[in-house]
């Protein structure tokens, strides 16, 4: 599978999450082998403006093609956002037609885009027209179960440019309840002829060999499926190319991990700031390790701001001793 003559390396794609896949978390997948991997959605009229968080979510992680996802409404501000993102070192630009926030879809932007076909078209066309880079579309099913239109946006899309096709199997008013519905990518996959990658619901081997037969897509794509475990995009990607599957972190080596990925949270967003937004993957970390905090020790690994603490404590959860002790 190669995107605009970029070759990728398996079929299995750590999904765009906003405030989650920054570089520290891209990185960490790509390194336990993830196929590829997508930067944060990045708000195309704030990035114009010089928006120090969105300028930071450029930064490129590892040594993958470098997919950057834009998100907007206008033309104009996506074009000169993708110029921005292609200038900072962006290999393929992704357009987001998919994001189903209110803060988002009340300015029109994300899967909101699917309610208006002619406004979608004409921002892929300035994107592609403003850059040397492939361009790829991530979507949803529809707005609702009563305009079910990916096919018809995928085919606009591929017919302005784009080069690759994802598609959530949820409608925008689902948001993230049900399930997704991958039979219903099958669609999107017989309009086009470019490559379509499903995403939604995949956690596992087994749900990843499911949705690419029942969507007959190229690739999966994993979001929630990866919060807490990273090295899950990797594993799946090695086992759908028939190679050997590395088995998950543990003791030592997971330690180690956790660590590096908090260190590298609060070098990137400073202490205070990275203190905050490493919360949320320490959770999923303990959770995916099956650790039962009790309160004291919960308060201990999440609202703490000293470092050393943090980092020691890690330590003892993630070697065994606390469940022990416990």
């Amino acid at each position: 599978m190669s995107i605009g003559g970029h070759a990728i390396r398996n079929r299995a794609f750590l999904a765009p999450m906003a405030g989650i896949t920054d570089r520290p978390f891209r990185d960490i997948a790509e390194r336990f082998g993830a196929g590829m991997v997508v930067s944060e959605m990045v708000a195309s009229s704030a990035l114009t403006t010089g928006h120090e968080g969105m300028v930071r979510k450029l930064t490129r992680a590892g040594h993958l093609p470098h997919m950057v996802q834009l998100a907007g409404c206008e033309p104009q501000w996506m074009a000169e956002g993708a110029r921005i993102a292609e200038a900072a070192g962006a290999d393929i630009i992704d357009i987001n037609f998919g994001c189903p926030a209110k803060r988002v879809t009340n300015g029109y932007a994300g899967s909101a885009l699917m309610r208006v076909p002619d406004q979608a078209l004409s921002i892929v066309e300035a994107v592609a027209g403003a850059t040397n880079k492939p361009v790829t579309v991530k979507m949803r099913l529809g707005w609702d179960d009563d305009s079910l239109n990916a096919a018809q946006i995928a085919q606009l899309a591929v017919s302005a440019g784009a080069q690759m096709i994802t598609v959530h199997g949820r409608t925008r008013q689902q948001f993230y309840k049900g399930t997704a519905r991958w039979s219903l990518v099958r669609g999107v996959v017989d309009a086009v002829d470019v490559p379509v990658v499903v995403n939604g619901d995949i956690v596992d081997l087994a749900s990843a060999r499911q949705a690419l037969k029942e969507s007959g897509a190229a690739a999966v794509m994993l979001g929630r499926g990866a919060q807490g475990q990273p090295w899950r995009v990797g594993q799946i990607g090695a086992a759908l190319a028939g190679e050997e599957v590395e088995p998950a972190p543990l003791g030592a080596e997971l330690i180690e991990l956790v660590q590096l990925h908090y260190e590298e949270m609060l070098l990137d967003y400073g202490r205070e700031v990275g203190s905050r937004a490493a919360r949320k993957h320490l959770d999923w970390y303990a959770e995916a390790a099956g650790l039962a905090l009790d309160k004291p020790t919960r308060k201990t690994l999440l609202d703490n701001d000293n470092t050393k603490e943090v980092l020691a404590l890690i330590g003892t959860l993630f070697s065994g001793e606390w469940r022990t002790a416990a």
